[in-house]
């Protein structure tokens, strides 16, 4: 019995480029054994060394969760559609009050009054105080609402100039980078005179011009664990644009410490998700994904690429739910996984279950305080790496010295044909990641010495694992991909 497979952009390198395929099987196992045997690639993936199901990896039966059940057991139907959802790389409420579709009480404390609103505000929020959902009493409560965005990027801008827009008396913003030429593709907030500021003084110029009364505070540092808890106390909701593992569990693990709503959203190439996470009866992130994906298996946004207009369409919702969550109206995200997909112009919504054995919001947490969170995703700084690891990358000063030397190496590039086509190192073999399974055993000597390389060094270090384990022993990364390249050895080329 055929059964129609949905695969999700991270993973569709892996099956040809194929957004569906047909599996054989009477069982959710069986079909995903099945699915791998087809496209090896995706083993790696799916299951972790011990033949199990990764637990960053959810499955689904026609949109229902299937995670609580005997998920491999679990038998399918015809007409039956499975769902694989990976995990892709922006005074407080209390979360009883927000679960419970009541309206939050911003400000400092449960019996303040709410702030009045200046005849000027009344004509500017006019067309929120003729909805019965919003009126005077709503406004003000948006006046009085503290809203967290971390990440001045992406996800955050169309959330802080909306927000803004919308009346929210207090944003704040965590991000310590400054604004580059490549994020104008996708961060509205930022424009060409920006280039090299601080993107938190170029992103409360632009709140500050929407609307002067909006109080913008900047925490101009990186979120850790240390600070965290400090950064989030008093606010209503924090909005995540994070786009890194580490920084996406300590949102999440200092939302649910401290009974703050977390609106969620997350983007890669042309999918979006979202969905509100920790209030009291709703799932948290860990309940959805209760660990992160090794490091280097989920490419990033600058490796994989994003459409320019997709964060502002995943950040419009984030900002949306935001307001539902102070304002207490409509059916906020809670216990609900919106996917995005842009090039099909398609929402899909999958349920999701709070988890009673989560480690942070279930019955008897084990979490009770942040963590250190670069080791709970598996990532530690080069220094600290093991001699075993340094000894399998090659960095590009080296890598130029040897080949100036005359040194017989074999250059494999496992970028995509569009990313070759604007930078690359000469005498290359381009070999796509998804491609390195079927391709390698034919193209490549398992004799020669290999250098693999990618954009920053991710996809590569993946590449040169898999290709260990296939009998090639004589196997190097380009430490931090070609863009270290064009910045040490060759910089005549262009970076993106």
């Amino acid at each position: 019995m055929a059964t129609r497979i949905l695969i999700p952009t991270p993973l569709r390198p892996y099956t040809d480029r194929q957004d569906a395929v047909d599996a054989e099987g009477r069982t959710v196992g069986e079909l995903l054994a099945d699915l791998t045997a087809r496209h090896s690639g995706l083993k790696a993936h799916l299951y972790n060394d011990q033949g199990r199901l990764r637990s960053f990896v959810n499955v689904y039966i026609n949109d229902e969760d299937i995670r609580y059940l005997q998920k491999e057991q679990t038998p399918v139907k015809d007409g039956d559609t499975i769902s694989i959802i990976p995990s892709v790389a922006g005074g407080a409420p209390t979360s009883a009050e927000v679960a419970a579709g009541r309206p939050a009480s911003p400000g400092a404390g449960a019996g303040d009054a709410l702030p009045e609103l200046s005849n000027e505000e009344v004509r500017r929020y006019s067309r929120h105080l003729i909805l019965p959902e919003v009126g005077m009493e709503g406004q003000r409560r948006l006046k009085a609402a503290k809203v967290l965005c971390i990440g001045a990027g992406g996800l955050g801008s169309p959330v802080a100039l909306y927000l803004a827009a919308a009346g929210v008396g207090t944003i704040g913003m965590v991000d310590f980078d400054a604004v580059d030429i490549s994020n104008l593709q996708r961060q509205i907030i930022h424009g060409t005179p920006d280039l090299g500021r601080s993107k938190l003084a170029s992103a409360t110029d632009k709140i500050k011009a929407i609307n002067p009364r909006t109080d913008v505070k900047g925490y101009e540092v990186a979120l850790s664990s240390a600070n965290a808890l400090q950064i989030f106390e008093g606010y209503d909701v924090v909005v995540d644009g994070t786009d890194n593992f580490p920084t996406r569990y300590l949102v999440n693990d200092a939302c649910v410490l401290l009974g703050i709503p977390n609106a969620y959203g997350s983007i890669f190439r042309f999918e979006g998700q979202a969905s509100v996470f920790g209030t009291a009866e709703g799932p948290c992130y860990r309940c959805l994904y209760p660990e992160p994906p090794p490091p280097g298996l989920v490419p990033s946004c600058a490796e994989g690429g994003v459409l320019g207009v997709l964060p502002g369409m995943v950040g419009m919702i984030q900002a949306t739910e935001a307001i539902k969550l102070i304002l207490g109206v409509g059916e906020p995200l809670i216990g609900r996984f919106l996917i995005y997909d842009a090039l099909r112009m398609r929402f899909r919504e999958l349920k999701l279950r709070k988890d009673a054995d989560c480690p942070v919001c279930g019955t008897h947490p084990t979490v009770t305080k942040l963590i250190d969170y670069e080791q709970f995703c598996g990532l530690r700084p080069a220094a600290d790496a093991p001699a075993g690891a340094r000894a399998t990358e090659i960095t590009a000063v080296e890598f130029k010295q040897r080949l100036d030397r005359g040194d017989r190496l074999t250059i494999v590039d496992v970028r995509e044909p569009n990313e070759f086509q604007i930078n690359r190192i000469a005498g290359s073999i381009l070999i796509p990641l998804g491609e390195v399974p079927a391709r390698c055993a034919v193209e490549l000597n398992r004799d020669d010495e290999i250098v693999v390389l990618c954009k920053v060094g991710g996809r590569s270090a993946k590449a040169a694992d898999y290709l260990r384990t296939q009998g090639f022993t004589r196997v190097l990364n380009l430490r931090g991909g070609i863009l270290d390249w064009i910045d040490k050895v060759d910089p005549s080329q262009p970076k993106y």
